[in-house]
């Protein structure tokens, strides 16, 4: 039976290094994944899941109005997919977690999704809420504070390294907007 997968961590954990290794591990067996990322944010180039180790992989876009499920499925009868893997799934809608609980159940096909959990004031995303609901499986991958101690939250730096705590839920960055922290830290920053 298949299972969905909720792989979460803070900021430069791995998370699209290791879909990319899951991805690899499927074709090495004479299978076939389909990706999935984010058509917001195009850091490394549009329809492109890249790790910060140089690694890196075509992929599907998905955007808030995308229909998972029937996306799949049609992706399935051109070719039997095996697996389907989620880079940034923090982005996904509730609708679109449902989806993919579908394609798990109906299609039989494992869902492993890749994103973080949080938000930079601490708060969870639509999609790593429902995940966190809905999936079989739950795996932190872990990566750690300036300090040493497990990094578990996310600052959001301006423009000269100082921490922010208002803004947008979503504004695209990599570690020149965002530092993943522990917790001590986290509070220590945003002065709480």
């Amino acid at each position: 039976m298949a299972q969905m997968y909720f792989y979460y961590s803070a900021m430069n954990a791995g998370k699209s290094t290791t879909l990319l290794q899951s991805s690899f591990n499927y074709q090495e067996r004479g299978m076939t994944p389909v990706i999935f990322t984010a058509a917001i944010d195009d850091r490394f180039g549009v329809g492109k899941v890249s790790s910060r180790i140089g690694l890196e992989a075509d992929a599907h876009l998905f955007q808030q109005d995308t229909d998972l499920l029937e996306t799949i499925t049609r992706l399935n009868r051109e070719q039997k997919r095996h697996c389907v893997l989620v880079d940034e799934c923090q982005f996904l809608t509730r609708q679109q977690v449902y989806q993919l609980t579908e394609v798990v159940d109906k299609l039989d096909i494992p869902v492993l999704c890749y994103g973080l959990r949080t938000d930079f004031l601490g708060e969870l995303f639509e999609g790593s809420q429902y995940l966190l609901s809905w999936a079989d499986k739950l795996v932190e991958l872990k990566t750690i504070c300036h300090c040493g101690r497990k990094a578990n939250m996310v600052i959001r730096t301006d423009e000269h390294g100082q921490a922010i705590s208002e803004g947008d839920q979503v504004d695209i960055g990599g570690n020149d907007r965002y530092v993943s922290v522990c917790r001590q830290h986290y509070k220590e920053a945003l002065g709480r």
